[in-house]
């Protein structure tokens, strides 16, 4: 007597999932046939049909506009110095969490640590060769040789001053100072091109770290406002968010383009960038403002009875119960809001006239070597995919921080 031999595991999911009644198989076929096509045109515009020479001529209007040759060191040096910051916040955190005995980097060997880095951000490494192999100068490459070796110093001090404890009177101005490193490299930078004169890409990412920075404490003050017991603070935050929210954001650029001087005289407005940004913050902050009031809503009554029963002032009720379990529940929109506004950036060139990467990419078209050729789906495609690299990694780190604080799960 014999017997049949048992399905594979693999057959036992296509069929399940792919060929589970004849309407299924059909839409799989279809679906596959398309997705296979657009496959084939897509590598085969990439790879052959597509002339890159523009990006490759132009790459350097792309990243930082018409910044001269002479002041882009400055970008390295700035460059590597936020690498050895980064990397020393990433060592002080993972000694933290050694002494607490949360650490699984710990546990891990070197191999398996450098393959976690390589999921995590490979393809924003792979990116990042892309564009060294685009260019034609070793500037680039030194100063991305730069970056990689001053995160590594940078986490080996980290760790070593993590592994410290401080008194208090040396651990508050070390950490003031620490943190005013990026605000130093800001002033650094624009004290050889003042920031009117920042475009390209390097434009979309200070304006998209700069309103996200700025915007997400100014939404939590309006999320608190708007469930304030006191009447005018609650009407006064109610009648910003419903307002703003209620506003095309291409309109409040064009207003503060075209606006703003009749209010203030043009010897003291601010550049256009500034109101770009200005009008970036104040934009996220309303749509920030109800996505924490809605993480706000989610928690228990329990927890803030629970803390007012052991006499916890308000003030420390908010801050260390309320806040810190709505900001971890509302990480996905929060995340969300952050990359809309990344790819926003992108509308300050329309609105205000700003050369950033988006207009850049369509100005170079016209160039006398590209003019009439039609190269604006190579330039528009390159432009998307730096765009999408971006917002994928925030994407993917948003969803390790959900992972590791339990998002969902307790």
């Amino acid at each position: 007597m014999t017997t049949s031999a048992a399905p594979r595991p693999a057959a036992v999911w296509v069929k399940r999932n792919l060929f589970r009644s004849p309407f299924d198989a059909v839409l799989t076929v279809v679906f596959g046939l398309l997705a296979v096509y657009v496959t084939f045109q897509l590598v085969r515009f990439v790879f052959v049909t597509a002339r890159w020479e523009i990006i490759g001529t132009n790459l350097k209007l792309l990243m930082v506009g018409n910044w001269t040759m002479i002041h882009l060191p400055r970008i390295a040096i700035a460059m590597i110095i936020l690498a050895v910051w980064g990397g020393s916040i990433g060592g002080l955190i993972h000694a933290r969490q050694v002494r607490r005995g949360t650490s699984t980097l710990a546990e891990m060997s070197l191999p398996t640590r450098t393959g976690d880095l390589v999921r995590r951000f490979g393809i924003l490494i792979a990116t990042v060769l892309l564009l060294l192999l685009l260019t034609t100068t070793p500037g680039p490459w030194l100063m991305a040789a730069g970056a990689v070796v001053g995160a590594v110093l940078g986490r080996v001090i980290g760790g070593v001053l993590g592994r410290l404890h401080y008194p208090r009177p040396v651990a508050v101005p070390g950490a003031l100072v620490f943190a005013a490193i990026p605000i130093a490299m800001y002033f650094y930078l624009i004290d050889a091109v003042p920031l009117a004169e920042w475009e390209g890409f390097l434009f979309n990412i200070f304006a998209a770290m700069a309103g996200i920075i700025l915007c997400f404490p100014l939404g939590v003050l309006l999320a608190l406002g708007r469930r304030s017991k006191m009447k005018l603070l609650r009407l006064m935050s109610t009648a910003y968010i419903e307002i703003v929210r209620g506003s095309p954001l291409f309109v409040l650029l064009l207003l503060a383009n075209v606006s703003l001087e009749f209010f203030v005289p043009s010897s003291i407005a601010p550049s256009k960038p500034v109101r770009a940004i200005v009008t970036f913050t104040l934009f996220t902050a309303a749509y920030l403002a109800e996505i924490v009031r809605g993480g706000l809503q989610s928690i228990p009554r329990g927890q803030v009875e629970a803390a007012r029963s052991l006499g916890l002032s308000p003030v420390t009720q908010l801050s260390r119960i309320v806040l810190p379990q709505a900001l971890r529940n509302v990480i996905p929109a929060q995340i969300g809001q952050f990359i809309s506004l990344f790819k926003d950036t992108t509308l300050a060139g329309l609105g205000l006239g700003i050369l950033d990467m988006l207009a850049v990419s369509e100005a170079i078209t016209q160039q006398p070597d590209f003019r009439g050729q039609g190269l604006i789906i190579e330039t528009l495609a390159f432009t998307a995919f730096l765009f999408w690299v971006g917002s994928f990694t925030m994407s993917r780190e948003s969803q390790r921080l959900e992972r590791k604080l339990g998002v969902g799960t307790r």
